[in-house]
C-alpha cells in the first residue's frame, strides 16, 4: 500500500492568546498543496518497522508516525504493541518548515492503517485529535478554517487554483519556540500571519524573501504558519517557476507546487 501526504500552507494565521491548557486560540485558513512525502507500508512479521530516506528523521516511537501506527492499533483493539507492518516514509516536506509534515504523515497513517485494520472513522477522527492540532485537519484537506488550538475545522469553498513558490532558508523554527517568542513581545498586526514578526525578530531574511516574492509579482507572500518556510501565490505557472528561478540560491531552497481543492485532496490522498 502505497499513500500520500501532503503539505499545507498557512493562507492567514491569527494568534488570539494563550489558552489556560497552555496552548494558543488560533483563528487560520489551512490549504493544501501538492508538495507531499510518500508512505509505503507492507505485511511483514515481527514487530513494527519505521524506515525514513532521512536519516536525520527519528524512527523511533517518538516519530509521529509510529505514535499514530500505534493509536490505530489500540483502536482496533489489537493488544500490545504495533506489529506485523513495515512503514517507509519518503520525506519530501521540509522539517521545522511550517508545512505540516509530521502532521500530515502522520494522518496518512492513521488513513491507510485504519482501512487495513478496519478502524471506524470516529476513532481515527479521535486519534488524531490527540496526536496533535494539525492532525485533523490533515483528514480534511482542501480550504479549511481552523479555529481554537486550529483543530475545530470548518470545510471552506475551494479557491480557484493559485502556483505556489515555496522558498525554505537554511534554518528550521521548532514550533515551541515560535509560540513563545510571541508570548514574549505579543507582536503581531501581520496582515496574513501574526507568528511573522517575532520570528522576523530573529531571522530576518524571513521578510526580505518575502518582499523578493512580492517583487517578482506574487498576489500574497508570507511566512507560512511557524516557518521557516515563505511561500508566494501566482496565477499562472510561469509567473511561478520565473519567481522559483530567481530566488533559489546555494543557501536556500524554491520549488513550485500548487493548491489542492477537497476532492482532489481526498481522490489524491486515498491512493
Amino acid at each position: 500500500m502505497r499513500v500520500q501526504a501532503f503539505a499545507k500552507i498557512n493562507l492567514t494565521l491569527r494568534v488570539l492568546g494563550r489558552r489556560p491548557d497552555g496552548y494558543h486560540e488560533l483563528r487560520t485558513v489551512f490549504q493544501s498543496i501538492a508538495l507531499h512525502d510518500t508512505l509505503t507500508i507492507r505485511r511483514r512479521a515481527g514487530p513494527l518497522r519505521l524506515t525514513c530516506d532521512d536519516p536525520t528523521l527519528p524512527c523511533d516511537r517518538t516519530n509521529l508516525v509510529w505514535r499514530a501506527a500505534a493509536a490505530v492499533w489500540t483502536s482496533a483493539r489489537r493488544r500490545g504493541r504495533p506489529r506485523d507492518i513495515s512503514i517507509h516514509l519518503q520525506k519530501r516536506i521540509p522539517m521545522q518548515a511550517g508545512l505540516g509534515g509530521g502532521s500530515s504523515d502522520a494522518a496518512a497513517t492513521l488513513r491507510a492503517l485504519a482501512t487495513l485494520w478496519r478502524v471506524e472513522d470516529e476513532r481515527v477522527q479521535e486519534a488524531a485529535a490527540c496526536l496533535g492540532a494539525d492532525v485533523p485537519y490533515f483528514l480534511e484537506g482542501g480550504t479549511v478554517l481552523g479555529l481554537e488550538r486550529g483543530d475545530v475545522l470548518y470545510q471552506l469553498r475551494d479557491r480557484a487554483r493559485a502556483w505556489v513558490v515555496l522558498v525554505v532558508p537554511p534554518f528550521g523554527i521548532g514550533t515551541a519556540d515560535a509560540y513563545r517568542w510571541w508570548d514574549a513581545h505579543r507582536l503581531g498586526g501581520h496582515p496574513i500571519n501574526d507568528l511573522q514578526p517575532p520570528v522576523v525578530r530573529r531571522h530576518p531574511e524571513i521578510a526580505r524573501i518575502a518582499n523578493e516574492l512580492s517583487r517578482a509579482g506574487a498576489s500574497c507572500a508570507a511566512m507560512s504558519g511557524s516557518g521557516s518556510t515563505v511561500f508566494g501565490l501566482f496565477r499562472t505557472r510561469p509567473a511561478a517557476a520565473r519567481a522559483a528561478d530567481s530566488l533559489s540560491r546555494r543557501s536556500q531552497r524554491a520549488w513550485v507546487t500548487r493548491t489542492l481543492g477537497h476532492a482532489e485532496y481526498q481522490r489524491l490522498a486515498a491512493n
